[in-house]
């Protein structure tokens, strides 16, 4: 994923609107790929790295909003940038409310385009990054046995050893021992490391074990 070239993804109905802004996006070194419609777009596999769309909001069949509507339903966050040539305010406010980046209106300057496309490409990036390590921690949680995963609950809730030996009925050096199994495992260097972790896990590290 991280080595995923990004890419824009282009879909109007007018071809030679598609290969100017492909055509744009290359002059800044951007990979594109344009659709004619919604359904040819949603035929095609989803970008392996980061991308944005390039929408038009008005198109034969599916418009550009129903679009958007039908991506937030099946929670495929792309960022989109919508085009217009006839804007109108219930539109704009239905589009940016809709989460989308910017609303252009025909004929637009070139460098709006591209500031937008940066925009989109820089959020979808930290997205995917931010899924990533997310995965990445609920992998390392399930390495964790039953007893690690209860004592870690502990620990980033400030118990001491002796303190979570009491509470659960073990040891004070068995307690020790699982605390080093489970640091290790959950490849945590500090104790506020581990606390960070519990927090991007959130609830489910108390959820695995109820």
């Amino acid at each position: 994923m991280g080595n995923a070239n990004p890419i824009v993804l282009v879909i109007d109905d007018d071809p030679e609107f598609r290969d100017s802004v492909v055509r744009l996006l290359r002059t800044v070194g951007l990979l594109a790929q344009q659709f004619s419609s919604v359904p040819d777009f949603l035929k095609a596999d989803p970008p392996e790295g980061p991308a944005c769309l390039v929408l038009d909001v008005r198109m034969p069949g599916r418009s550009g909003l129903e679009l958007q509507r039908d991506l937030a339903v099946a929670n495929r966050q792309v960022p989109i940038i919508f085009i217009t040539a006839h804007a109108d305010v219930p539109m704009t406010v239905q589009a940016m409310k809709g989460g989308a980046i910017e609303f252009l209106t025909k004929p637009f300057r070139d460098q709006d385009l591209l500031d937008a496309v940066a925009a989109g490409l820089a959020r979808d990036r930290t997205r995917r990054e931010s899924e990533q390590a997310l995965g990445m921690l609920r992998e390392r949680l399930d390495r964790l046995s039953s007893r690690e995963r209860e004592i870690m609950r502990h620990v980033v809730a400030g118990r001491l050893n002796k303190q979570i030996a009491n509470d659960i009925g073990i040891a004070e050096s068995t307690v020790k021992v699982h605390r080093t199994h489970l640091m290790r495992k959950m490849k945590a260097r500090s104790l506020p490391e581990l606390s960070r972790m519990a927090d991007i896990l959130d609830v489910r590290v108390q959820q695995r074990d109820s």
